[in-house]
Order: C-alpha cells, then structure tokens, then sequence
C-alpha cells in the first residue's frame, strides 16, 4: 500500500510540474512553486523527488517512449506504407491529446535536460523521425507514394502533428480521431502517387 501511494504521489507531482513548466517555462518554475501547487512544503517534495532535473527527464523519457513504443507498434505490423503512416500519425495525435502538459515539456523544455540525457534524448528523437522516413520510403517503394525528401516529408509530418497541444481542446469541435484522418488525409494526399484510374488526375 505505502509503494502504491508513493507511486500515486509522484505522478502526482509530475502531473503538476509538467502543468508548471508549460504554463510558465521550465527554468522560471521552482521546486517551491511546485511544492505549494501541490499544497506541501518544499521539503517534502524532496521525499519524492531530488531535484527539478529530474522531474524533466522523467516527463521528458516518458513521453519519448509512447511515441516510440507506438510507432515501433506500427512497424511491426504487415500493412502497406500509407496504413502505417495513418497509424502512426493516429498514434501520435492521441498521445499527444491524452497528455497536452507532458507533449508541450517533451517538444519545448527538451533542450534544458542535464548531460548526458540531453545526448540520449536527441538520439532519440533522431530516431523516431528516422522511423517516419522508412514509412515515407517504404510508401515509394511500394508504388503508393511520389519520390519525395524522404527527411523533408517526415519533418512536416511531424511539425503538423506537433502543434496540437497547443490548440487542441477536450470540449473542443473535433476529438482526437477525427484530428488525426483530416490530418492524415491532408499529408498523404500531398505525397500519394496520383494514378491514371484517378478522375481528378491530369497529365502534367
């Protein structure tokens, strides 16, 4: 039971830094700040926490590994490339949508990270992107997608899914499936190969 609580009440102040550090910046939030948000003193968050270093690479490692966990998901599964990149991008859309606070740390507050995690959590953003362009690769391999920059896509496909914490609201008009297909179909529909069958399609 003690484990349980203990374990409760650190995600508890990791809820509430994450909330802290996005609202107001990582380097203006103190540990006070988030000890009186979370209405204890000071010295009791050290009982949970070492230090505010910590509490970012925690949110940061976390967020990384769902995002890389759900894409490593998608790879695994024998679909063709546009499948896979509509997949990824729901997977990333709900991700983000499930954890707004923790998503805005993981994209802006990354830089801040102590060494040698900051080295670490680079290699893997680099490799996430890098698992974007094998689906972008696969999908011109595959006769579905145009011969595009294989990086220049999976930089845009992960800028556009990367601003939605800063505009996606739970009450809001559209919930987060439907934000991921109108996205999908938006960036697949610039990179699909247009076929002849196409009514649309006209000869350049």
């Amino acid at each position: 039971m003690a484990e349980t609580l203990t374990i409760n009440r650190k995600e508890q102040i990791m809820q509430v830094a994450a909330r802290l550090f996005n609202n107001k910046g990582y380097e203006a939030t103190s540990m006070r700040d988030i000890a009186s948000d979370l209405g204890m003193e000071a010295a009791s968050l050290y009982h949970h926490i070492k230090s505010k270093e910590e509490i970012l690479t925690a949110i940061c490692f976390e967020m990384a590994d769902r995002f890389i966990t759900a894409l490593k998901e998608v790879n695994d599964i024998y679909f063709n490339a546009e499948e896979r990149l509509r997949m990824a991008i729901q997977f990333h859309v709900q991700i983000s949508c499930d954890n707004l606070d923790k998503t805005a740390v993981f994209l802006s507050e990354w830089r801040s990270l102590p060494e040698p995690h900051r080295s670490e959590f680079r290699k893997l953003r680099d490799n996430y992107e890098k698992q974007f362009r094998i689906i972008v690769k696969d999908g011109e391999t595959e006769d579905i997608f145009d011969d595009v920059d294989e990086k220049f896509a999976a930089l845009t496909i992960l800028s556009s899914v990367n601003w939605i914490h800063q505009w996606y609201k739970p009450d809001g008009s559209m919930n987060p499936s439907q934000i991921a297909k109108k996205l999908a179909d938006i960036i697949i529909g610039g990179i699909r190969k247009k076929m002849i069958t196409d009514p649309h399609y006209k000869p350049e």
